[in-house]
Protein backbone atom coordinates (compact mmCIF):
# COMPACT_ATOMS: atom_id res chain seq x y z
CA UNK A 1 0.00 0.00 0.00
CA UNK A 2 1.13 3.70 -0.73
CA UNK A 3 0.30 6.62 0.83
CA UNK A 4 -1.58 9.58 -0.44
CA UNK A 5 -2.56 10.57 -3.86
CA UNK A 6 -0.49 7.61 -5.51
CA UNK A 7 -2.81 5.25 -4.01
CA UNK A 8 -6.13 6.96 -4.20
CA UNK A 9 -5.27 6.70 -8.24
CA UNK A 10 -3.85 3.03 -7.86
CA UNK A 11 -7.58 2.14 -6.14
CA UNK A 12 -9.59 4.38 -8.50
CA UNK A 13 -7.77 1.98 -11.67
CA UNK A 14 -8.28 -1.05 -9.84
CA UNK A 15 -12.61 0.02 -10.05
CA UNK A 16 -12.03 -0.16 -14.01
CA UNK A 17 -12.94 -3.11 -15.84
CA UNK A 18 -10.57 -5.12 -16.40
CA UNK A 19 -8.17 -3.44 -14.68
CA UNK A 20 -6.35 -5.40 -11.88
CA UNK A 21 -4.73 -4.46 -9.08
CA UNK A 22 -0.83 -4.63 -11.26
CA UNK A 23 -1.85 -2.78 -14.13
CA UNK A 24 -3.30 -0.13 -12.23
CA UNK A 25 0.18 0.03 -9.90
CA UNK A 26 1.97 0.24 -13.66
CA UNK A 27 -0.13 3.13 -15.10
CA UNK A 28 -0.77 5.24 -12.03
CA UNK A 29 3.77 4.88 -11.78
CA UNK A 30 3.77 6.08 -15.34
CA UNK A 31 1.54 8.89 -15.41
CA UNK A 32 3.81 9.92 -11.98
CA UNK A 33 7.02 9.93 -14.21
CA UNK A 34 4.73 11.41 -17.57
CA UNK A 35 5.54 15.06 -18.82
CA UNK A 36 2.91 16.54 -16.49
CA UNK A 37 0.75 17.85 -20.20
CA UNK A 38 0.05 14.81 -21.05
CA UNK A 39 -1.29 13.87 -17.81
CA UNK A 40 -3.19 17.84 -17.83
CA UNK A 41 -4.61 16.38 -21.46
CA UNK A 42 -5.64 13.28 -20.19
CA UNK A 43 -7.60 15.22 -16.86
CA UNK A 44 -9.52 17.44 -19.53
CA UNK A 45 -10.31 14.14 -21.91
CA UNK A 46 -11.52 12.76 -18.87
CA UNK A 47 -13.69 16.07 -17.66
CA UNK A 48 -14.78 16.29 -20.96
CA UNK A 49 -15.96 12.96 -21.18
CA UNK A 50 -18.71 13.98 -18.57
CA UNK A 51 -19.69 17.05 -19.77
CA UNK A 52 -19.43 16.40 -23.72
CA UNK A 53 -21.08 13.20 -24.50
CA UNK A 54 -24.49 13.29 -25.08
CA UNK A 55 -27.26 10.74 -26.13
CA UNK A 56 -29.01 10.57 -29.40
CA UNK A 57 -32.49 11.26 -28.21
CA UNK A 58 -33.36 8.62 -31.19
CA UNK A 59 -31.57 5.63 -30.56
CA UNK A 60 -29.68 6.65 -27.07
CA UNK A 61 -26.04 6.16 -29.12
CA UNK A 62 -23.45 8.14 -27.78
CA UNK A 63 -23.80 11.33 -30.18
CA UNK A 64 -21.99 15.01 -29.89
CA UNK A 65 -25.47 16.38 -31.04
CA UNK A 66 -29.27 15.64 -30.46
CA UNK A 67 -29.39 12.99 -32.91
CA UNK A 68 -26.39 10.98 -33.89
CA UNK A 69 -24.59 10.87 -37.33
CA UNK A 70 -26.47 7.54 -37.99
CA UNK A 71 -30.49 8.47 -37.42
CA UNK A 72 -29.56 11.77 -39.49
CA UNK A 73 -28.25 9.86 -42.43
CA UNK A 74 -30.67 9.71 -44.83
CA UNK A 75 -29.09 6.98 -46.44
CA UNK A 76 -29.79 4.79 -43.99
CA UNK A 77 -32.40 2.42 -44.13
CA UNK A 78 -34.92 4.04 -41.46
CA UNK A 79 -37.18 0.64 -41.62
CA UNK A 80 -34.72 -1.75 -40.39
CA UNK A 81 -33.76 -1.18 -36.84
CA UNK A 82 -30.95 -3.30 -35.06
CA UNK A 83 -30.99 -3.75 -31.50
CA UNK A 84 -27.79 -3.71 -29.41
CA UNK A 85 -27.47 -3.79 -25.96
CA UNK A 86 -24.04 -1.20 -26.28
CA UNK A 87 -23.13 1.54 -28.16
CA UNK A 88 -19.85 -0.12 -28.38
CA UNK A 89 -21.95 -2.90 -30.15
CA UNK A 90 -22.66 -0.82 -33.18
CA UNK A 91 -19.19 0.08 -33.75
CA UNK A 92 -18.49 -3.62 -34.19
CA UNK A 93 -21.35 -4.11 -36.57
CA UNK A 94 -20.50 -0.86 -38.81
CA UNK A 95 -17.01 -2.58 -39.11
CA UNK A 96 -18.41 -5.39 -41.30
CA UNK A 97 -19.97 -2.58 -44.18
CA UNK A 98 -22.93 -5.09 -44.37
CA UNK A 99 -25.76 -3.38 -42.24
CA UNK A 100 -27.16 -0.15 -43.69
CA UNK A 101 -29.92 0.37 -41.26
CA UNK A 102 -30.45 2.61 -37.75
CA UNK A 103 -30.23 1.26 -34.35
CA UNK A 104 -31.28 1.17 -30.96
CA UNK A 105 -29.25 0.93 -27.89
CA UNK A 106 -30.88 -0.95 -24.72
CA UNK A 107 -28.09 0.08 -22.38
CA UNK A 108 -27.95 -3.33 -20.65
CA UNK A 109 -29.22 -6.57 -20.68
CA UNK A 110 -31.63 -7.99 -18.56
CA UNK A 111 -29.89 -9.05 -15.13
CA UNK A 112 -32.69 -9.08 -12.49
CA UNK A 113 -29.94 -10.81 -10.03
CA UNK A 114 -28.51 -7.32 -10.22
CA UNK A 115 -31.60 -5.35 -10.43
CA UNK A 116 -32.08 -4.87 -14.20
CA UNK A 117 -35.28 -4.79 -15.06
CA UNK A 118 -37.20 -3.68 -18.75
CA UNK A 119 -37.69 -0.66 -16.50
CA UNK A 120 -33.63 0.25 -16.59
CA UNK A 121 -33.64 -0.10 -20.17
CA UNK A 122 -34.30 2.09 -23.06
CA UNK A 123 -37.22 -0.16 -24.14
CA UNK A 124 -40.07 2.11 -23.51
CA UNK A 125 -38.31 4.25 -26.98
CA UNK A 126 -38.11 1.38 -28.95
CA UNK A 127 -41.54 0.81 -28.83
CA UNK A 128 -42.46 3.83 -29.15
CA UNK A 129 -40.56 4.10 -32.42
CA UNK A 130 -42.23 1.31 -33.97
CA UNK A 131 -45.25 3.80 -33.31
CA UNK A 132 -43.61 6.01 -35.57
CA UNK A 133 -43.44 8.62 -32.60
CA UNK A 134 -39.55 9.19 -32.07
CA UNK A 135 -38.22 8.96 -35.59
CA UNK A 136 -38.73 12.80 -36.66
CA UNK A 137 -35.08 14.19 -37.62
CA UNK A 138 -35.92 17.41 -39.13
CA UNK A 139 -35.33 17.73 -43.39
CA UNK A 140 -33.31 20.20 -44.64
CA UNK A 141 -35.82 23.07 -44.42
CA UNK A 142 -36.92 22.09 -41.36
CA UNK A 143 -40.20 20.70 -41.97
CA UNK A 144 -40.62 17.34 -40.18
CA UNK A 145 -41.40 14.01 -42.65
CA UNK A 146 -44.01 10.86 -41.60
CA UNK A 147 -42.28 8.77 -39.76
CA UNK A 148 -41.05 5.90 -41.48
CA UNK A 149 -42.82 2.46 -41.20
CA UNK A 150 -40.73 -0.38 -39.26
CA UNK A 151 -40.51 -3.13 -40.93
CA UNK A 152 -37.82 -5.60 -39.30
CA UNK A 153 -36.68 -5.37 -35.52
CA UNK A 154 -33.31 -7.28 -35.53
CA UNK A 155 -32.46 -8.36 -32.22
CA UNK A 156 -28.30 -8.51 -31.64
CA UNK A 157 -27.85 -8.73 -28.21
CA UNK A 158 -25.20 -10.60 -26.80
CA UNK A 159 -25.25 -14.71 -27.04
CA UNK A 160 -25.12 -15.25 -23.33
CA UNK A 161 -27.45 -16.02 -20.17
CA UNK A 162 -28.69 -12.07 -20.07
CA UNK A 163 -28.67 -11.50 -23.79
CA UNK A 164 -30.43 -14.31 -25.00
CA UNK A 165 -33.41 -13.38 -22.46
CA UNK A 166 -33.41 -10.08 -23.36
CA UNK A 167 -34.03 -11.30 -27.12
CA UNK A 168 -36.71 -13.73 -25.61
CA UNK A 169 -38.16 -10.73 -23.55
CA UNK A 170 -37.85 -8.17 -26.62
CA UNK A 171 -39.19 -11.11 -29.14
CA UNK A 172 -42.62 -11.88 -27.01
CA UNK A 173 -43.23 -7.77 -26.56
CA UNK A 174 -42.67 -7.20 -30.05
CA UNK A 175 -44.79 -9.83 -31.73
CA UNK A 176 -48.12 -8.57 -32.27
CA UNK A 177 -47.00 -5.67 -33.99
CA UNK A 178 -48.66 -5.63 -37.46
CA UNK A 179 -46.59 -6.45 -40.14
CA UNK A 180 -43.08 -6.21 -38.31
CA UNK A 181 -40.68 -8.97 -38.51
CA UNK A 182 -38.77 -9.64 -35.53
CA UNK A 183 -35.49 -11.65 -36.08
CA UNK A 184 -32.11 -12.77 -33.81
CA UNK A 185 -28.94 -12.14 -35.03
CA UNK A 186 -27.82 -15.92 -36.53
CA UNK A 187 -24.93 -17.21 -34.24
CA UNK A 188 -22.80 -20.41 -34.44
CA UNK A 189 -19.50 -22.11 -34.87
CA UNK A 190 -16.75 -19.63 -35.49
CA UNK A 191 -14.66 -19.75 -38.80
CA UNK A 192 -11.66 -21.74 -37.82
CA UNK A 193 -12.76 -23.32 -34.44
CA UNK A 194 -12.74 -27.01 -33.19
CA UNK A 195 -16.27 -28.52 -32.69
CA UNK A 196 -15.25 -30.17 -29.40
CA UNK A 197 -14.61 -26.52 -27.85
CA UNK A 198 -17.51 -24.92 -28.76
CA UNK A 199 -20.13 -24.30 -25.57
CA UNK A 200 -23.48 -26.00 -25.57
CA UNK A 201 -25.43 -22.63 -26.11
CA UNK A 202 -23.60 -21.77 -29.49
CA UNK A 203 -23.56 -25.15 -30.63
CA UNK A 204 -27.69 -24.98 -30.34
CA UNK A 205 -28.01 -22.09 -31.86
CA UNK A 206 -25.98 -23.30 -34.77
CA UNK A 207 -28.37 -26.13 -35.30
CA UNK A 208 -31.04 -23.70 -35.09
CA UNK A 209 -29.62 -21.69 -37.51
CA UNK A 210 -28.69 -24.31 -40.25
CA UNK A 211 -28.80 -23.16 -43.86
CA UNK A 212 -28.87 -25.76 -46.69
CA UNK A 213 -25.31 -26.75 -49.02
CA UNK A 214 -25.48 -24.91 -52.55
Amino acid sequence: MYEGPLQDVIDEFSRLPGVGPKSAQRIAFHLLQADPRDVDRLASALNRLQQGVHFCRICNNISSEDVCRICADSSRDATTVCVVEESKDIQVIERTGEYKGRYHVLGGALDPLNGVGPKELNVTTLVQRIGGRVDDVPSADGTLPEPPVIGEVIIATDPNTEGEATASYLGRLLKDFPGLTVSRLASGIPMGGDLEFVDELTLSRAFEGRTPVR
